[in-house]
């Protein structure tokens, strides 16, 4: 790896960081940078997901003021209890990737962004037309959680782009919480997607590990900067903020798709 491409790839892995740690779709920075060094389609999905997963820890760290505060709200246990439900999507998603030709995911990925941005960005309407979370009976509170949580983890297992828009969009769902909670609650789900992957693709899957290496430190610092700054934007930025990310990588993903 040449010099100049060690420092492309520290720059995108630093924004990669900070933009899945605000909103998500991170990947698309890391995922162009990771092919423009010659790497394959596939080799450079798998490397940028375990490459990328750093970065989501540094997240959770950084919003665990808010992860706590949603933790005493709903309860500790009703947290804990997701980890099954997200390892075995997460598990399901790698599966996907490693078992199943790419090209139809590859067509239906840019509507799934798309729709998940519109979901986020009509939110309070959709809300009228389902029901307001405190409405729902505990029970289907938390089957709802645990849908959206395991939805989401299956898509990060196989292709995490715009993982956090659609995290953030289901969960704004099914949680009658702030925007700043429901992020701490993505970034976390997103840390154990980003650690399941790591796990299977670097027992199955071909990773470059030299990139690995190079991008890694940059998205844990990026990580953690973006989780500092999206606790201080007032929630309505915040919100156009992932709406307008969530619409452009869909639309990138669909130029991408159908180009």
């Amino acid at each position: 790896m040449e010099f100049s491409q060690i420092i492309f790839l520290l720059a995108a892995g630093l924004a990669a960081g900070a933009v899945n740690a605000v909103a998500g779709g991170g990947s698309l920075i890391t995922f162009p940078a990771l092919l423009s060094t010659g790497l394959s389609q596939v080799v450079a999905n798998v490397t940028n997901s375990v490459a990328v997963s750093p970065g989501y820890v540094a997240s959770v760290y950084g919003s665990r003021s808010d992860l706590r505060e949603l933790a005493e709200s709903r309860g500790r246990r009703t947290l804990v209890h997701l980890l099954p439900t997200v390892m075995v999507g997460t598990a399901i998603g790698c599966t996907l990737l490693l078992a199943t030709p790419a090209a139809a995911f590859r067509v239906i990925v840019p509507f799934l962004v798309l729709g998940a941005a519109a979901v986020l960005a009509f939110q309070t309407r959709l809300r009228a037309v389902v029901g307001h979370p405190r409405d729902m009976s505990p029970r289907q509170r938390t089957l709802s959680l645990h849908l959206m949580s395991g939805i989401g983890a299956i898509y990060g297992g196989y292709f995490g782009a715009a993982l956090g828009v659609m995290l953030v969009a289901g969960l704004g769902l099914v949680l009658d919480e702030s925007l700043v909670r429901i992020s701490a609650l993505k970034n976390a789900i997103s840390m154990v997607v980003g650690l399941g992957t790591v796990v299977a693709f670097a027992i199955f899957g071909h990773v470059d590990w030299a990139a690995v290496a190079t991008l890694a430190p940059a998205t844990l610092a990026g990580g953690y900067v973006g989780s500092r700054v999206a606790r201080r934007l007032p929630p309505v930025v915040l919100r156009t903020v992932i709406v307008t990310l969530g619409t452009v990588v869909g639309i990138i993903l669909a130029i991408k798709a159908f180009g």
